[in-house]
């Protein structure tokens, strides 16, 4: 997903301003301009203030960035407030993006230590998403509820059908496909992003 798209072309509007103001509580309660968030992070002065007002729809890895600067995580940024995060305080997904055709990807809760995220995508007839890489180290783990995924590594296409589960490093480019007429319904998980 391309860093300066808006939010029409990605993300939950409610995801776009709950993760806008946080980050900018965050730089404020460091003392920090955006200039200064910038430099840390290395994410454009102008889409800094563009998320922080909720204007455009960042990459999951600019938000990673975003967050390591304010030495936070991607679920503390991006999920509701909630209690403690125990077995009896459950909450709801959060919607982080949508194609507006029908594919979106959820985020159904995540680990800080050691640092886990639960997510469900569904990809329609013909959807794609490209993701930047994560960090050195990162891992994702997928099972394909129906459909069949088409993985795009940088070491050639992978195929994982329904009731199938693979593991990628998730710190090259890749992207996601569903080049079939059906939609493709998967959980992922992703580790050390």
């Amino acid at each position: 997903m391309d860093d300066t798209a808006r939010v029409e072309r990605g993300a939950a509007p409610e995801f776009v301003t709950r993760v806008g103001e946080r980050i900018r509580r965050l730089r404020k309660t460091r003392g920090w301009t955006v200039h200064q968030l910038a430099e840390v992070s290395g994410v454009s002065r102008r889409m800094l203030t563009d998320v922080e007002l909720g204007r455009a729809n960042p990459s999951l890895v600019t938000l990673d960035r975003i967050a390591r600067a304010l030495n936070t995580d991607f679920a503390a940024l991006s999920l509701p407030d909630v209690a403690p995060r125990t077995a009896e305080s459950a909450f709801a997904p959060t919607a982080v993006w949508r194609d507006g055709l029908g594919s979106e990807a959820l985020l159904l809760g995540a680990t800080r230590s050691p640092r886990a995220e639960l997510w469900q995508w569904i990809l329609v007839a013909g959807a794609r998403y490209d993701a930047q890489p994560d960090r050195a180290g990162a891992q994702e783990l997928h099972h394909v509820l129906t459909g069949r995924l088409r993985l795009e590594l940088t070491t050639g296409p992978v195929l994982v059908e329904a009731g199938q589960t693979v593991t990628i490093a998730s710190d090259h480019p890749y992207a996601y496909v569903n080049d079939t007429d059906i939609a493709v319904v998967f959980f992922r998980v992703v580790t050390g992003a």
